[in-house]
């Protein structure tokens, strides 16, 4: 039986955000309620949302909560930027985890597209 756990989008999403706890845990602590919490709400919002698409008992409402993933996607990769920006990330890293997320955002993107 198929779910949405053998889907690799969501497999990667779920990689994506165990690589997202482990960096924001190297930011200051008085980011916990603003920048790393806002990240981690992010990145967990892709593949809870894809998950939750798929229970969905039509494939309009599917493609509703993907679209919603890729909005995460993006308030996610604009977060690790400015991240970024003020030094909490360092550029190889940054880019490792750009890297990835764009890897989803085509995933996602041709899902989509074929649905």
């Amino acid at each position: 039986m198929s779910t949405f756990r053998n889907l690799l989008v969501w497999q990667k999403s779920m990689d994506l955000v165990t690589k997202m706890y482990s960096s924001t845990q190297k930011f200051p602590k008085e980011e916990l309620f603003g920048l790393t919490s806002q990240i981690r709400r992010s990145a967990v919002s892709i593949p809870s949302n894809i998950a939750e698409g798929y229970g969905r008992d039509s494939n309009k409402e599917y493609l509703r909560f993907l679209n919603v993933s890729i909005g995460s996607l993006f308030e996610l990769q604009t977060q690790i930027e400015i991240a970024k920006n003020i030094m909490y990330l360092n550029e190889k890293d940054f880019n490792d985890l750009y890297e990835n997320s764009r890897e989803i955002e085509r995933m996602l993107v041709s899902f989509i597209k074929k649905n």
